[in-house]
């Protein structure tokens, strides 16, 4: 069985971050001396050898698979990736080693890469940019249904830089809306439906495949319904309730797509339609405004508790995709590529059924790669992507003017081996024009990321890895104009028009045992940030913040890792953990970063059974910067099992999550008070593929 990483979870603990690692020298050592292995590396209980070799990552366009790549990389697919999907992309890839989520509510979670969240982290679909509101503020969601999502890519380092300013990472979620092969006889696909206690959640989704060739006709279709989730043991709400008011959701997703396929090549378009309704836990009115840099209060705040509904996100978006590939189209050409998208995205912020704050977004990308033939041994992929996206937000929280962005990238990504060493190197050049529409301002960025990594196999079994990246990115239009409430993360906003790009120097080093009983990856990093771009909190008033958009240098510095040691056929054990140290160069830390994390886990498989315990501990952490408060630290135990009948398409899933029912705050979120994150959950899901 593939052993699956932590999830989020919940109880008030005691020690800070460095406490809790000086008094547990096991931690420690096991932070120290493990890494990031993902699901897909974990070795099964039926050999002793890792997972990697046949997991390739397309997001690169080289087709290298993970144990090739120079920067750690976690591949998510198949029954493990089943088990860990949650309502929310964030919610699902917060247990992987280094990632955590921004988590606001049940509606919106977006994922955080080693401290780093927002414009830093890429979240992609099959290599192209989702264009929704996410990246502006954490009570935006992810357009992106993690029940149709086949497997889950996350990427640093230098092949990162292939898709520009994801100077923490990326995240690709790839999904078969567009066919690229004809199915098996015909026909195939899948369908399932799952139920959960804490929420009195359902889901279900379905996704079929037919054509003989050469046309190929997909259609898939999910909805979720899900009410107030019920928080840890101990937490309480205004009318003395554990449930999370406002923090119910809705949502439906459908898509049609058609293709043509040949031997070496397809082409193809997708249509999806995706709609959701989310609550607002804590929003917050505030009858503040700003004079220079300090608040001007004439009354008192009130929360919505006062008005007779919570707010609700209304969301819609309808999203083209264009994508098609040739192989061997001439010599030297080992394979072209052409991926292009159109999105219309909009949503709505209801208060009392009504619109407060409409926000608009349409947007537009193409990408060109050509895969060539090694050149002197040299093995790469060469590129151009264009997008255009114009944004506009109108209402109470309007608090960023009409924007135009249209970037430019050209890119280059290499690949070189020789014996028992592999190199990659990869170059990006970008260009950005940001027009404030209304005040008729045009600011003009441009930037060069360059990185260069190698895998060192010096003996069987063993690897060692490092990669060094210069990257930049260009201010988004909402830290360059923005000047407004947000009353989701109850602040005021002030963009800075002169910010410059950001410049991060990034090292990393990584150690793997990939063979034998016991297998375990080691990594560290550090990065450099000059000009690095954050909401600086400059006043406060009953917890509401003045913040303004400002560039300062800043350090990011940690350590991740898994271990794992075979006991027989059936069992195996395994230590996971990681921590982050995140800080202006100046001195201070920078606002939600990440506690240490902590875990131990059991996996086992008989006669069709899989199962995974785990406990998994949070540190306290009160590395916090001005109007921060600090979040006390928590653990979880977490139990899944899933049992393929014998001779049947069917598979069940059973998952007790926090089955202790302990109280917890995610120290990322902008609302860790108002929205804790869920006690208790007991989960059943029924899956048939054919």
């Amino acid at each position: 069985m593939k052993p699956l990483n932590p999830l989020p979870a919940a109880r008030p603990a005691l020690r800070a971050p460095r406490q809790f690692l000086r008094h547990h020298p096991v931690a420690l050592a096991i932070t120290l001396s493990a890494g990031p292995l993902s699901l897909a590396q974990a070795q099964t209980t039926d050999a002793p050898e890792a997972q990697l070799p046949g997991i390739t990552v397309t997001a690169t366009g080289l087709g290298l698979s993970a144990q090739d790549m120079a920067a750690p990389i976690s591949v998510l697919e198949g029954q493990a990736w089943q088990l860990r999907r949650a309502a929310t992309l964030g919610d699902s890839l917060t247990g992987e080693p280094g990632i955590h989520a921004t988590h606001f509510g049940a509606g919106a979670s977006r994922p955080i890469i080693r401290g780093m969240d927002g414009p830093r982290v890429g979240v992609l679909a099959n290599g192209m940019e989702l264009h929704d509101a996410s990246t502006i503020s954490p009570d935006h969601a992810v357009v992106t249904e993690t029940l149709l999502a086949e497997r889950v890519e996350i990427l640093r380092g230098p092949a990162a830089l292939v898709h520009g300013g994801a100077v923490g990472g990326v995240v690709n979620v790839v999904d078969s809306k567009v066919p690229t092969a004809l199915p098996a006889n015909g026909l195939e696909g899948s369908a399932e439906v799952q139920w959960g206690s804490s929420a009195r959640e359902k889901s279900g989704a379905v996704g079929l495949s037919a054509g003989t060739g050469p046309l190929v006709l997909r259609v898939e279709a999910a909805t979720r319904d899900a009410s107030d989730y019920r928080a840890g043991r101990g937490w309480r709400n205004e009318e003395g309730g554990r449930r999370v008011t406002g923090s119910d959701s809705q949502s439906s997703t459908g898509t049609v797509g058609l293709s043509w396929v040949g031997t070496d090549a397809y082409l193809g378009a997708a249509y999806t339609k995706q709609a959701a309704q989310y609550g607002l836990p804590g929003h917050v009115h505030s009858d503040c405004h700003p004079h220079g840099d300090h608040l001007h209060c004439g009354g008192h705040g009130h929360t919505h508790e006062e008005h007779e509904e919570v707010p609700v996100v209304d969301l819609h978006s309808y999203r083209w995709d264009l994508r098609g590939e040739w192989r061997n189209l001439a010599p030297g050409v080992e394979a072209v590529r052409l991926k292009g998208s159109h999105t219309r995205y909009a949503h709505d912020e209801l208060e009392d059924g009504v619109a407060a704050t409409q926000f608009r977004n349409r947007a537009h990308d193409l990408r060109l790669e050509v895969q060539h033939a090694p050149i002197a041994g040299w093995r790469g992929v060469v590129g151009l992507s264009n997008g255009q996206r114009s944004f506009s937000a109108d209402g109470e929280e309007a608090y960023a003017q009409p924007t135009r962005t249209h970037k430019l990238g050209l890119f280059l990504l290499e690949e070189y081996q020789v014996g028992a060493w592999s190199w990659q190197a990869a170059l990006r050049h970008d260009r950005q024009t940001v027009r404030a529409q209304d005040d008729a301002v045009e600011r003009s960025h441009q930037g060069l990321s360059a990185s260069l990594g190698t895998v060192w196999r010096f003996a069987t079994g063993w690897q060692a890895s490092a990669s060094f990246s210069r990257a930049q990115r260009m201010p988004t239009a909402e830290e360059l104009f923005a000047n407004g409430p947000h009353l989701a993360t109850n602040s005021w906003e002030v963009g800075n028009a002169q910010l410059g790009r950001e410049t991060s120097q990034a090292w990393d080093f990584g150690l793997r045992k990939t063979r034998g009983d016991t297998t375990w990856s080691a990594n560290a990093f550090h990065h450099r940030v000059q000009g690095y771009i954050y909401g600086r909190t400059v006043d406060a008033h009953d917890g509401f913040q003045l913040q303004h958009y400002t560039q300062a240098d800043a350090r990011f510095t940690g350590v991740e890792g898994q271990v794992r040691q075979r006991i027989n056929r059936f069992v195996g054990v395994g230590v996971f953990g990681d921590l982050v140290r995140a800080r202006l160069a100046e001195g201070g830390p920078l606002p939600r970063i990440p506690a240490a994390r902590l875990g131990v886990r059991v996996d086992a498989s008989w006669r069709g059974w899989e199962g995974l315990a785990e406990w998994v501990q949070v540190a306290r952490q009160d590395r916090t910067t001005a109007y921060e408060t600090a979040t006390g630290g928590y653990g979880m135990l977490n139990l899944m099992a899933s049992y393929r009948f014998s001779g049947s398409p069917l598979e069940l899933t059973l998952k007790a999550e926090n089955l202790t029912d302990r109280l917890g705050y995610a120290h990322t979120s902008a609302i860790k008070q108002a929205a804790p994150l869920k006690g208790r959950n007991l989960s059943v899901g029924l899956r048939m593929a054919f």
